[in-house]
């Protein structure tokens, strides 16, 4: 390994970040920083060892493609430092600059920024400390700012635009209002009268399908739940001018026509939480996959904000479409007496899901795997429907075969197990480093409120640094669930290894043909197995990539 004690080249990772899509399709701010970085590296005599790049990815997690690098690089070791050009382009959150300089120390790597103002000394490293937390407490002043602007607006009667207004609406000249759009508002009062008739929105979705209606992002297919919240949304029920005031402000309020009828636009229903996370990814060896998590927390009732919007419908046909949308039922599951075996072990090559569907032409039942995007309701997916009879037979062929090779299996988990830890990295520093940033944070909060009690702060500021701890709080606490639900994949993959080895392993072929579908489906959940149909056969993934040749 080459050395980075001053005898021999310091080496260093650049990396730059950009925290939007629009950003990131520009491709301007990367550049410039990556150029910055490389006229930095140059003057300090470093070896650029890897530039990396996250872009269209926020400060405000960890989990990223970009950062993911950085991290193995670094545990790769040989690394003097990593360079960025500000400190929030590492992470936006205080917390996690923390733990990645802990990280980092332990393989001999250091974490700098152009923009950084202390040194390597307690002071240094204090002041920086204090700059990431006034910036983190300007960024939440400016969102809080603009939730406050968003709010005022709704108050005096006025709508906050967003990217594409709701349907059958376009915004007025100003941007404040919605106006009646007629093209939509015509397939809106479709919606309804059909809902009015009792159809469910299975119905309505093939209507609109077979009508040639685009949804509102241009897709082929209506979402059935946003059909429903169109029926059930305030938007498009008529209020009297009388139900309206009692929901307004007495300004909004005084300017109302009397002769007229209004939806109403909600704001400020609930706060939304986003946090991305990575897992290993089974049908890739050693790749991960990111995926976005959000939370909803519902406001009071009383904390709603009503805006009045122009109406249209009959108020007795949206009550009727209300009532029958409420009373429908979802019809009950069907085949129930089948056990469908393969069931969410099935992928189609266009990346889509396989689910059931049965037919029957009076004399008995066919049963199928399909594509969920296959055919004119799901989208354009031309996948042919695979028999499950013949598919169940071939692929429990090849995994009772592979049962009775119990190195194989072995080999197979623990490789899984392992992309996982690659995951996880040291599962037990992470917890230790946001066990002790969760401490910091009780006695940070101590401390505060000593000093308003000292007078040395007002309940304005208390509250405001208040709020801004809490959220470092939750921060720590969601990374601890996160690495305690990354320890459980662990041992959830372990406990199925031992499981395979130990009990399937032993069962002799008989035992294994005589296995239930229930029992069968267990076997490949175990195994993390995936499958897709191919030209040839199927393709497995999971515990084994490999294919299955066989169809007949």
């Amino acid at each position: 390994m080459p050395s980075t004690n001053g005898h021999g080249p310091k080496r260093a990772i650049l990396y730059a970040r950009v925290s939007t899509a629009e950003q990131a399709r520009s491709g301007y701010s990367l550049a410039q920083q990556i150029e910055a970085l490389r006229q930095h590296a140059g003057r300090e005599g470093y070896e650029v060892l890897e530039e990396v790049l996250d872009p269209g990815q926020s400060g405000a997690s960890l989990a990223r493609p970009g950062m993911d690098r950085v991290r193995d690089l670094v545990a790769a070791g040989g690394v003097c430092v990593v360079l960025a050009q500000d400190r929030d382009r590492i992470a936006r959150e205080p917390a996690y600059h923390y733990l990645l300089r802990k990280e980092f120390e332990e393989r001999g790597t250091k974490i700098r920024a152009l923009n950084d103002r202390g040194d390597e000394s307690p002071e240094g490293e204090l002041t920086d400390g204090i700059l990431d937390q006034l910036a983190k407490f300007e960024r939440a002043k400016m969102a809080e700012r603009t939730r406050r602007g968003k709010l005022r607006k709704a108050r005096e009667g006025k709508i906050s635009a967003t990217m594409k207004p709701p349907y059958g609406f376009r915004y007025n000249s100003a941007r404040d209002g919605l106006e009646v759009y007629g093209p939509e508002i015509t397939v809106v009062e479709r919606v309804f009268r059909w809902a009015a008739e009792g159809s469910g929105t299975t119905v309505i979705q093939r209507r609109l399908h077979d009508g040639g209606v685009p949804t509102p992002t241009g897709r082929r297919l209506w979402s059935r739940a946003v059909l429903k919240r169109m029926v059930m949304n305030d938007l498009y029920r008529p209020h009297a001018p009388e139900e309206v005031k009692a929901l307004v402000s007495a300004d909004v309020a005084a300017g109302l026509d009397p002769s007229r009828e209004y939806g109403i636009r909600w704001w400020n229903r609930s706060s939304q939480a986003s946090s991305q996370v990575s897992e290993a990814d089974a049908a890739s060896p050693g790749g991960r996959r990111y995926r976005t998590r959000r939370t909803y927390t519902g406001r009071a009732r009383e904390e709603w904000i009503g805006v009045p919007v122009p109406a249209y419908l009959s108020r007795p046909l949206v009550d009727q479409a209300r009532a029958m949308m409420g009373a429908h039922r979802a019809p009950g599951k069907k085949n129930l007496t089948r056990g469908w075996e393969l069931r969410g072990v099935l992928k189609c090559p266009c990346g889509a899901r396989m689910s059931t569907h049965t037919t029957n032409n009076g004399v008995r039942a066919y049963y199928y795997y399909r594509c969920n995007r296959a055919g004119y309701v799901r989208g354009p997916c031309r996948q042919k429907m695979e028999r499950a009879e013949r598919m169940e037979a071939t692929v429990w062929a090849f995994v009772s075969g592979l049962l009775g090779d119990p190195e194989r299996i072995r080999a197979g988990m623990d490789a899984l197990i392992e992309q996982e830890l690659a995951v996880t990295r040291n599962p037990a520093e992470e917890a230790r480093a946001w066990a002790e940033e969760l401490e910091k944070c009780a006695g940070t909060r101590r401390a505060y409120q000593g000093q308003q009690a000292a007078g040395l702060m007002t309940l304005e500021e208390l509250r405001e640094r208040l709020e801004e701890l809490e959220s470092t709080r939750r921060t720590a606490e969601a990374e601890l669930e996160a690495v305690a639900a990354r320890r459980e994949r662990v041992e959830g993959l372990e406990a199925d290894r031992d499981t395979l080895l130990g009990q399937m392993s032993a069962m002799v072929p008989e035992a294994l043909e005589d296995l239930a579908p229930e029992g069968r489906n267990e076997v490949y959940q175990m195994l993390r197995l995936e499958v897709t149909p191919t030209l040839e056969g199927y393709a497995a993934r999971g515990v084994v990539c490999t294919s299955v040749p066989s169809r007949s």
